[in-house]
C-alpha cells in the first residue's frame, strides 16, 4: 500500500500517449498500474480484484466514462471505490455532471503529475475513518459508522461515500454552522485543489436522499454563512 492506496490504479484512457504518461509517472511513484482504453475493457478489468482507485476519462470510444461511471455507482461491489474523472472539459456544468455523477473529483487536462498525485492522496485521505465509530441519532434520523447504514424513520437511506462522510460530520457537530472551506477541510482533508462549488453538490444529493423521509430539512443553509446541521429540524 502507498500512500493508503489498497491494490492497483487502473487508468481508463484511450489517448494512448497521455495513458503512457499517466501511468509513467504513478509506476515512478511506486504504484502498481492497470490500463484499459474502454469501458469494455475497464469492466473486465475489475471483474477480478477491485483496484484501490480508477482514474477514469470522461471521453472513451464505445461508451462515455460518465454513463460509466453511474453505472459503477449502482453496483454494490464497485459503489464506494474511488474513482477520479479525467477529463479537457472545464465548465462548471461538466465539473458538477462529473460529481453528480458519482466521481470522487474531477480533474482537466491538461494537468501536472504533481497535482495528479495530490488528487490521488486527497481522495484516498477521504476514504479514512473519519471522527468515532459510535451511532449518532437525532429526531428518528440515525447514522452508524461501524456498519456504514443511515436510517429515517425506520428506512434505509442509501448514501455514496462523500455523502455518508458529510452526514456523519454535520450530525457529529449539530447546530454548528460551518462554511464551505471549514466542511471541505473537516470532511475532504486535503482540499487545496478541491471547489467550494464541490459543498453544495454534495449538500444536495444529501437532501435529495433524505427527502422522502422528511429529514432534508435538518440540512439547513444559513446565508452567507454555509451549513447547519438542526436537532430541531426547524
Amino acid at each position: 500500500m502507498i500512500d493508503g492506496v489498497r491494490g492497483a490504479i487502473l487508468i481508463v484512457e484511450d489517448e494512448l500517449v497521455t495513458q503512457r504518461l499517466i501511468a509513467a509517472g504513478l509506476e515512478r511513484a511506486g504504484f502498481e498500474v492497470m490500463r484499459a482504453t474502454n469501458v469494455e475493457e475497464a469492466a473486465e478489468a475489475i471483474r477480478g480484484e477491485l483496484p484501490g482507485l480508477m482514474l477514469l476519462d470522461w471521453v472513451l470510444p464505445t461508451a462515455s466514462g460518465v454513463a460509466f461511471l453511474r453505472e459503477l455507482r449502482t453496483d454494490r461491489r464497485t459503489k464506494q471505490m474511488p474513482i477520479i474523472m479525467l477529463t479537457s472539459r472545464s465548465e462548471e456544468t461538466d465539473k458538477v455532471t462529473g460529481l453528480e455523477a458519482g466521481a470522487d473529483d474531477y480533474l482537466t487536462k491538461p494537468f501536472s503529475h504533481r497535482e495528479l498525485l495530490a488528487r490521488i492522496k486527497a481522495v484516498v485521505r477521504r476514504g479514512a475513518p473519519l471522527l468515532g465509530e459510535e451511532p449518532v441519532e437525532f429526531d428518528g434520523l440515525k447514522l452508524d459508522p461501524a456498519a456504514h447504514r443511515v436510517t429515517a424513520n425506520g428506512g434505509n437511506v442509501k448514501l455514496w461515500a462523500t455523502e455518508f462522510r458529510l452526514l456523519h460530520f454535520l450530525m457529529a457537530h449539530p447546530d454548528r454552522v460551518y462554511s464551505r472551506t471549514q466542511l471541505l477541510d473537516e470532511v475532504w482533508g486535503d482540499h487545496v485543489f478541491v471547489e467550494d462549488r464541490t459543498v453544495d453538490v454534495h449538500i444536495r444529493q444529501l437532501r435529495q436522499a433524505l427527502t422522502p423521509s422528511g429529514c432534508d430539512r435538518m440540512i439547513e443553509t444559513v446565508r452567507g454563512a454555509g451549513y447547519c446541521f438542526r436537532t430541531s429540524g426547524e
